[in-house]
Parts: structure tokens; C-alpha cells; sequence
């Protein structure tokens, strides 16, 4: 994986009926176009199912593709969470992570880099990811919630609801704080697969209301950049943290 680039769960089918399929990807890839990836738990520290108050790892085999693949239960709004272990990536210049930081709406990294006395040539970033889908089963009723991972996006709105207006309220946290003055990059796919990306901001509250439309894909995608603590040699870590949906017609 690289770590320029979004890594999400994208399923076959956002709406499914209970008793059908329940089919998703794990993605790697660029502007909501990517590559499938198979499932290693070598790579996973967390896989989760959540339907309602019941969370269920999900056990895949070792080199499964798609990386999702169940029989989807009673009718309710299904959340399948990911947590990947760490990934290290080594930057030859300067430029091409301040290229990178300044995408993510970072515009202090270079003062805080230098002030660190890290080199600006060769040095490592620590990443992982943090991802999660909404599926409706059937009616698709219910709520996201928080689920615990070092950083996320929570969806306030049900995407699924009847009585959806259109105003995708989200909240932001990491570590289960409330992230204010945030970036969320925004895909959205039409039928066509044409996608258009905006930006967008969260309040002081970490919440951010963002339009979206009927019949289009969306992955929410949002990136924290913090000093690297671990017990290897890494000037950077970075969070990743994606949500996915689907707004029906």
C-alpha cells in the first residue's frame, strides 16, 4: 500500500435484502478508483461486524478476495470496521512529503519538522488505517456509533433513512475526542463512476455537515499527522481514518 494514497471498504452492494450476499472489498487506490486487496490477519488488527448492539469479528481465511463475503442477516443498518496494523514508508526528498502534507491541510508540518531535528532527506512514516462501511440490510434502520478505533468518522445521519434530507452530519474523533478545524477529503461516485472530489471542513465541535446525492458512492476520508512514538525509527505517524456509503436514488 502506498501511503499517498485512500484505503477503504467499498461493498459490492450498499442495500442488500436479508439473507442475500453481503459482499465488500478492502481498496487501495486513488479518487475512489483503486485495487481489491486480499485479507491477511497479519495485517489487521481489528475486522468487525456491528448489526446494532452486537459486534462480531469477522474470521476470513487467509488470502480472501473479496474480503468480506456473508449471508447478511435481519433487516438494520450493518457497520463493518477495520483497523490495520502499521505500515512503514521510507521519503528520499522533502518534497515529496511536503507535497503530501500540504494536500492533508498541514501547513505548519515543515516548522514542526525542522523543530523536531528531523532530516529532510530519508527519513521513515509510520501509517495505519481506519476504516468503516454502512450497509442497509433490508429497511436499513439504525444508527452508526462510535466503535472505539484510534481515529474515525462517525455518521450522525443514516444515508439509508427514508426521511434522509440530503445533509450528511458527521463527527470526526481520534482517540475518541472530537477533532475540530479538520479536513474531510470527499469522493463521490455517480453511476457513470465519474468522480468528484470536494473539501471540507469540521467546527469547533468536530462535526461537519456535508451534501451529498441520490444515487451517488461516497468515501469520507480524513488524516491525522502526529509525532511517531513507537519503538522503531520513524519521524511521523499517520492516521487514516475512511468511511463509506451509498445514498439511494
Amino acid at each position: 500500500m502506498l501511503s499517498a494514497h485512500e484505503f477503504w471498504i467499498e461493498p459490492l452492494e450498499f442495500q442488500v435484502e436479508s439473507g442475500a450476499p453481503m459482499v465488500a472489498n478492502l481498496k487501495n487506490g486513488q479518487e475512489f478508483q483503486g485495487n481489491d486487496l486480499a485479507y491477511f490477519s497479519t495485517s489487521s488488527t481489528r475486522f468487525d461486524v456491528i448489526h446494532g448492539d452486537k459486534v462480531k469479528p469477522l474470521e476470513g481465511r487467509m488470502g480472501d478476495r473479496p474480503a468480506v463475503n456473508l449471508t447478511a442477516g435481519d433487516d438494520g443498518l450493518v457497520v463493518i470496521v477495520h483497523e490495520t496494523t502499521p505500515s512503514r514508508l521510507k521519503y528520499a526528498t522533502w518534497e515529496k512529503f511536503a507535497k503530501f502534507v500540504a494536500h492533508k491541510d498541514f501547513k505548519d508540518m515543515e516548522a514542526r519538522h525542522t523543530a523536531a531535528g528531523f532530516p529532510r532527506e530519508g527519513f521513515r512514516e509510520s501509517y495505519t488505517r481506519h476504516v468503516k462501511t454502512l450497509i442497509a440490510v433490508g429497511h436499513g434502520n439504525g444508527a452508526d456509533t462510535e466503535t472505539g478505533m484510534a481515529t474515525e468518522i462517525v455518521a450522525i445521519s443514516n444515508p439509508y433513512d427514508p426521511a434522509f434530507t440530503g445533509d450528511m452530519q458527521i463527527k470526526l474523533l481520534l482517540e475518541g475526542a472530537p477533532r475540530p478545524d479538520a479536513q474531510i477529503e470527499v469522493f463521490a461516485r455517480d453511476t457513470d463512476g465519474v468522480v468528484t472530489i470536494t473539501l471540507h471542513k469540521t467546527d469547533a465541535k468536530g462535526l461537519a455537515t456535508i451534501p451529498v446525492l441520490k444515487g451517488h458512492d461516497y468515501l469520507f476520508d480524513a488524516v491525522h499527522i502526529r509525532p511517531y512514538t513507537g519503538d522503531k525509527d520513524a519521524a511521523w505517524e499517520t492516521l487514516w481514518a475512511a468511511l463509506t456509503f451509498g445514498v439511494p436514488q
